[in-house]
């Protein structure tokens, strides 16, 4: 177990004649015109609502004696804040004041439900922090907005009331597939008796008769946590996974001892479920990002599936991940927490290098009889054989597996391009084609669709290209629909599917078909699928990212694991390419080793802490001539960057420290966003600490 490291604002890190003495509470003074107030503790701490980051601190109100049973700590208030009624949440009662004026009084206790725990305010507080935001944010992101009429609703029988018509069977015991990995049965010995084993786990792929089975390890995992007397939170990238895992740990548990969170739920139905947990009659939960917040009662796992997922970053200030919520939430909780995957981040490499998480994997003997067979286009016998494999966009390989895997049940085809043709170009001179209204790229929505732009919607009906005069369009990127499209001339007696944006599918079934799916969207197959194809490699290890091979590495090795054992996989990428090269061997952890040293070596994260401040040219230079940065702090840029519609000039910096520096960093530049704050400074500069698109 690791411990605590001391808050680079504790007083004990100072110097003696540098600490000031708190002053000592004052009995509370009521304004005027306050009602009497409460006898005991009069004084309401509150977290009021605001988003100005200079008034990031709680505030003290009288507590009205007609208020006082229903004022407890978590309960949703009103008060008046700045001439404004606002929201806000009641922190603490307390007997006195640090406050040496007058108090106003808590308007209204909004409703008597306690809906901050302690446990969720550390939370917050602490990623605020971490993130350089305000408390405000990050309670935004944690408790959902509320519903008199559910919180109206009757209360059922905690879950271990005996239901009507008697108990139900035990569920089935046992290891299940963790009886595959050298030290699963210790790991789930260790839930089950209460300890917090913290691991990095790197799945093994397959899916059986329930689906995936990481959804089916997940299950067991919590299952043993709850025999121990503890409850468990799984955090998953999307709606889909969540599925899987919901259907998982419906088969593991009791009924009624977890739920599932989502967004598409709807607000009532989402905080209605978030009650159960919060009132303790589901001590489970599975969700996505949001639910990494979830109110469980003696939290004692904690697990995130497939932390590489953009869709685990919030895109909300203070912009903070799913994997460093739930390691906040595992450190202070003293909870066990488990990043699993079957690609391994060069973030959780560092958990594991650091000696701060152990690794579960299985043995190379086991991994050999349950991966496919991966075959790359670009190898030399296939090349000898078919010349025209090196330009083609579905070599001769591919369509051999295609037609052979046909034979035995569906087949997968990876696009990673959503759409029709997402990128045109003239057919002259093969220059992009843009908008002539706003330069935006144009793109086709079907086979007789006029070209549209993709930033404004503009239909460009007489596009004639500005460098040759050309009128023709030519594909330069091929979507989704496209592929599907010419897949169903090649083989007009098989099914097509589609999975992506526009409709994502969670299973199919096991008869033969094709199924045409962007990264992130591949369905699981009955009994798995009999072959795949991961077209255009170029398209995803191509683009300028940081994170560019980790990425493309983890996309691959989520849908290869989605086929049945020893199955012909053909990706489209050069096989002398390292991500290749570990998708053959399905080796993720030493991809992530070499990755997390060449990032240490050049001073990349996670290696070292960054942030970015992005804004106005005039508005990141006046924050950089502010904010005290702490030693060994590199400033990086000002550089230009691409604002979203092309019509504003934007730029940004970027702020490396090295990692023991981050809570420093994060300091000093919420106190610059403070500052700039309180003098009401007309442009926003956004920070973001460890952001993903750092390239």
């Amino acid at each position: 177990m690791t411990h605590a490291s001391p808050s680079p604002d504790d007083g004990a890190l100072l110097p003696l004649d540098a600490v000031r003495e708190r002053p000592a509470p004052v009995p509370a003074k009521p304004a005027k015109g306050v009602p009497e107030p409460a006898a005991v503790l009069p004084v309401a701490r509150v977290a009021v609502d605001t988003p100005l980051p200079h008034l990031d601190r709680p505030f003290d109100y009288i507590v009205p004696a007609a208020a006082d049973a229903d004022a407890v700590p978590g309960v949703r208030v009103r008060v008046r804040f700045a001439g404004k009624l606002v929201d806000g949440f009641l922190l603490e009662r307390l007997e006195a004041s640090e406050h040496e004026g007058k108090l106003a009084r808590l308007e209204k206790v909004v409703s008597p439900e306690p809906v901050l725990t302690p446990e969720i305010v550390a939370l917050a507080r602490a990623v605020a922090d971490r993130y350089a935001g305000t408390l405000a944010d990050v309670l935004r992101l944690a408790v959902p907005p509320r519903h008199a009429k559910v919180e109206a609703e009757a209360v059922p029988p905690p879950p271990d009331a005996e239901p009507p018509d008697g108990p139900e069977p035990a569920r089935e015991a046992g290891p299940g597939p963790w009886a595959d990995y050298p030290d699963g049965e210790s790991f789930l010995a260790a839930l089950a008796g209460g300890l917090s084993p913290r691991s990095v786990w790197t799945a093994l792929p397959g899916t059986g008769e329930g689906g995936p089975q990481w959804a089916t390890a997940v299950a067991v995992a919590v299952r043993e946590t709850l025999r121990g007397g503890r409850g468990a939170l799984v955090v998953l990238p999307d709606g889909k996974d969540v599925t899987l895992a919901d259907a998982a740990l419906s088969a593991a548990l009791e009924p009624g001892a977890h739920v599932a969170l989502t967004a598409d739920l709807g607000p009532a139905e989402r905080y209605r479920r978030w009650l159960r947990v919060l009132r303790g009659q589901a001590r489970a939960v599975v969700g996505t990002r949001g639910a990494a917040f979830a109110p469980v009662r003696d939290l004692g796992l904690a697990v995130v599936w497939d932390d590489g997922d953009d869709l685990h970053a919030e895109r909300l200030a203070p912009y903070p991940h799913t994997r460093e919520i739930l390691a906040l939430r595992a450190h202070q909780s003293r909870a066990g927490l488990l990043i699993g995957g079957y690609a391994r981040t060069a973030e959780a490499t560092r958990l594991v290098a650091t000696g701060w998480a152990g690794t579960i994997a299985a043995t190379r003997e086991t991994v050999r009889t349950r991966a496919p067979r991966v075959r790359p286009a670009g190898e030399d016998s296939e090349l000898a054989r078919d010349e025209a494999a090196r330009a083609a966009r579905l070599p001769s390989l591919a369509w051999r597996a295609l037609r052979t895997g046909l034979t035995a049940g569906p087949v997968l085809v990876q696009v990673p391009r959503r759409g029709y043709l997402p990128a045109l170009a003239c057919q002259n001179c093969r220059a992009p084609a843009r908008c002539g209204h706003c330069s935006g790229p144009l793109a086709l929505r079907g086979g007789h669709a006029a070209p549209y732009c993709r930033w404004c919607g503009r239909i460009a009906g007489q596009w004639r290209c500005a460098a040759c005069g050309g009128v023709r369009v030519r594909a330069q990127v091929v979507g989704a629909r496209r592929t599907a499209e010419e897949l169903g001339r090649a083989f007009p007696s098989v099914q097509v599917r589609t999975s992506g944006k526009d409709g994502v599918l969670a299973t199919v079934g096991a008869a033969r078909a094709l199924v045409v799916a962007t990264p992130g969207a591949e369905p699981v197959a009955e009994g798995g699928y009999a072959a795949a194809v991961l077209l255009d490699g170029w398209a995803l290890l191509g683009r300028p990212d940081l994170r560019v091979a980790e990425e493309t590495l983890r996309r691959w090795m989520n849908a290869a694991a989605l086929l049945r054992p020893r199955a012909e996989l053909v990706v489209l990428a050069d096989s002398s390419v390292l991500a290749v090269q570990a998708l053959l061997r399905w080796d993720p952890v030493t991809h992530a080793e070499r990755e997390l040293a060449d990032r240490t070596e050049l001073g990349f994260p996670p290696a070292v802490r960054m942030a970015t401040l992005t804004g106005s040219p005039a508005a990141v230079r006046e924050m950089l001539g502010e904010v005290v940065l702490p030693e060994g702090a590199q400033v990086l840029g000002p550089v230009p960057v691409d604002s979203p519609r092309g019509d504003q000039v934007r730029e940004r910096a970027m702020l490396r420290v090295p990692r023991g520096a981050g809570p420093a960093l994060a300091a000093a530049l919420k106190g610059a966003v403070g500052v700039r704050s309180a003098r009401k400074a007309p442009e926003v500069v956004r920070v973001c600490i460890d952001p993903l698109d750092v390239i």
